[in-house]
């Protein structure tokens, strides 16, 4: 039976299984034994492996003279490893053997047509139970052959790869076969390609389509076999044989993309072929590395640092068009409601500068260090950016920090920071802030913001409720703001002149908000004097701006007196005024909030809520100035899911069924509308339900 399999198949199954035969392999001439490293043979043909370059010492496989080690000892180290394998595979042939008995296949089929005569005795039944036994696990083993090397096209395209086959590679491409496919231990055919330099194929799977960004899911040896749960010998002979056998088996290369192994592989041709096929240049790997680190003295160096220049122009040209097309304000706007004087002063209200173009910046009236010259190199590199958020609770000044830091950076965990100040209240507390003294407790640890900044300098950092911080923390905030460092417990100064510092207060909310309002009745009193059609238009953010002489009249001492001190003041750059909601927005803030609670309803329940527009209007009059869109988000819980809980409760919900929220108007009873739950049926009909009491929705 063994014979009807291909040759090929089995010694290449063999060798992966049998790792012990390529350790104790010995030339004619007594040559020593190197274990599973490369035979002098093998170094002499790779002409990468002698480099004098300190990143690349580690990654590629050192020549160095192996030491005369005894076979049998290897042997004997080996034996108990491979024994175990061989068990453990032995255990997974009886399984398919037990399970193809089950099945009334090719056992009781063999065992039937195997019989000799009654005439053999009980020698006879012996030895057909011995031949079964042979048959079944000769079968076992050739299944099991054939699984692990069946006509997988994906794994095809990986040999096809490292063995040059452009024809089998195209070939493969056209039936349908992804050129993106990856090794079961996480390469992929054209990382192959590129370690093996076969040119041809590199052209033809980039062509394809294939990701020259994709990154190496394969780590080291001993990481991969113990993530996969494969013995590390078997991991070993794979990377060498159907990957490279020039690469250290101890070194990381997870995250490696095709053109590190190109710069590993000394090949300037692949490097440029990949480079104008648009690999990343500045993409790293896990180790934070990028190809040019690996890359020896010559030309291999010269064409990464060429084009490295080039893509960061290509880079900024196009970070710079999607500004153009969709700036900061657009992008703020769809996560936060109202606020536009807010949004548009810390984003800047005027249109994107052209670095090329000085006329621009001419024509510009832009408040001083705003984001956008932050972004397109208008600042001063010298000064971070500092902002002061006034204003009531709720009112969305910690979601626009948020927002600012999502926009500038990818990373939230890294790019946004968030000290709580309410938790330095007191003087010893400073030592959480930037570490303790030498001889201290906690001295080693560091400081909370310190160790972060050293992490992102250029990170979005909220020092939120900023006037409940003690004043030594203020004072420290003195050098942190004006030259953007800051020295830790441990003397090691932080540099953080990229940094955007936001600090929230609630500090003459009161008095923002009664001036707002005051506003707000005097631009309704103009319109209707207008004969203004639409008097919504009147209350939106930009047609309410607070005052200069406000400021500088009331809300300047309010800050004086509390900080007590001009310098801090003083190294704010902008000041930014949040004002209570009109009405259209509140609106906004319901819609938004009874949307959240339907996709709820839809998720969980399987049902459909809907609501008309005068539920919105009243739901909008518990509105609160003092607690902001927090005022909002309870009276809908109070008033609508609470009745939803109630009714699911009472099992006054059938499943999918689609609910309308609606006024019921005023009556004797009742001094004021409520909401009511009604059941709409297919027919468009309605039914009212009867919540019973004591759960009321209204206390």
């Amino acid at each position: 039976m063994l014979s009807s399999v291909p040759t090929r198949l089995i010694a290449q199954r063999s060798r992966s299984l049998s790792p012990c035969r390529r350790v104790l392999q010995t030339s004619a001439s007594g040559a020593t034994c190197q274990g599973v490293r490369e035979t002098p043979a093998e170094i002499n043909r790779n002409p990468i492996v002698s480099t004098s370059r300190v990143s690349r010492r580690g990654i590629l496989a050192e020549e160095t003279p192996g030491a005369s080690v005894n076979p049998l000892v290897q042997y004997h180290h080996l034996a108990p490893r491979w024994l175990s394998s061989l068990q453990n595979r032995r255990g997974s042939w009886a399984a398919l053997a037990s399970r193809g008995r089950n099945n009334n296949q090719y056992w009781e089929e063999s065992g039937q047509s195997g019989g000799g005569g009654e005439g053999r005795g009980t020698g006879g039944g012996a030895g057909r139970a011995g031949a079964a036994s042979v048959g079944v696990l000769s079968a076992a083993a050739v299944a099991f052959c054939l699984k692990k090397d069946s006509d997988n096209k994906g794994d095809a395209l990986l040999e096809a790869a490292r063995t040059n086959n452009s024809q089998d590679v195209a070939r493969l491409v056209k039936e349908g076969v992804d050129p993106n496919h990856r090794h079961r231990l996480g390469w992929t055919a054209l990382m192959v390609a590129t370690m093996n330099r076969q040119h041809s194929v590199v052209k033809v799977l980039l062509e394809a389509g294939a990701d020259p960004n994709a990154g190496d899911h394969f780590n080291n040896v001993y990481d991969t076999s113990r993530e996969k749960g494969i013995h590390s010998l078997e991991v070993l002979v794979s990377r060498e044989d159907e990957f490279s056998s020039r690469l250290s088996s101890r070194a990381g290369f997870h995250g490696c993309t095709a053109l590190h192994y190109a710069t590993l592989a000394d090949d300037p041709n692949t490097v440029r072929m990949l480079l104008e096929a648009g690999a990343n240049p500045l993409q790293t790997n896990g180790l934070g590395h990028t190809a040019r680190a690996y890359a020896k003295e010559g030309e291999a160096s010269k064409v990464l640092q060429e084009f490295e220049g080039k893509f960061q122009e290509l880079q900024a040209r196009r970070e710079a068009e999607e500004r153009r097309r969709f700036p900061l304000e657009r992008r703020l706007k769809e996560h936060i409601i109202g606020q536009e004087g807010a949004i548009n002063t810390v984003a800047s209200a005027c249109s994107c500068f052209a670095l090329s173009s000085f006329s621009s910046l001419l024509l510009s009236s832009t408040p001083s260090h705003t984001i956008r010259r932050k972004e397109n190199g208008w600042y001063d590199e010298e000064h971070p950016l500092v902002f002061l958020f006034l204003g009531s609770s709720g009112i969305g000044k910690t979601e626009l920090a948020k927002q600012v830091a999502r926009y500038m950076h990818k990373d939230m965990k890294k790019g946004f920071i968030r000290m709580d100040m309410s938790e330095f209240q007191e003087k010893h507390e400073v030592a959480k802030f930037i570490g303790s003294p030498p001889g201290y407790v906690g001295h080693e640890e560091g400081g909370q913001l310190t160790k972060l900044l050293k992490a992102c300098p250029n990170a979005v950092v909220l020092f939120d409720e900023v006037d409940k911080a003690h004043p030594d923390v203020l004072t420290i905030m003195l050098q942190l703001f004006d030259e953007g460092r800051l020295t830790d417990g441990k003397g090691k100064t932080i540099e953080c002149k990229d940094a955007i510092f936001i600090m929230t207060s609630n500090i003459a909310s009161d008095e923002i908000a009664q001036h707002a309002l005051q506003l707000r009745e005097e631009a309704e009193v103009v319109s209707r004097r207008k004969l203004a059609d639409n008097l919504e238009e009147v209350q939106k953010g930009d047609d309410v701006k607070i005052s200069r002489q406000f400021k500088d009249s009331v809300i300047r001492p309010i800050l004086k007196a509390h900080y007590r001190r001009d310098e801090f003041l003083g190294r704010i750059n902008e000041i930014v005024y949040f004002l209570p909601f009109c009405h259209s927005e509140l609106l906004q803030l319901v819609t938004k909030e009874l949307n959240f609670w339907a996709k709820k309803a839809k998720q969980r329940h399987g049902i459909n809520l809907q609501w008309e527009r005068p539920v919105l209007d009243l739901l909008a009059g518990g509105y609160n100035m003092h607690y902001g869109a927090r005022s909002i988000k309870h009276e809908v819980e109070r008033r609508v899911v609470n009745q939803l809980a109630a009714a699911y409760e009472q099992e006054l919900l059938p499943k999918g069924c689609t609910l309308r929220l609606s006024v019921q108007s005023e009556d004797q009873e009742r001094s004021a509308p409520s909401l009511r739950l009604e059941v709409v049926g297919e027919d468009s009909s309605s039914r009212t339900l009867d919540i019973r009491p004591p759960l009321s929705p209204e206390h």
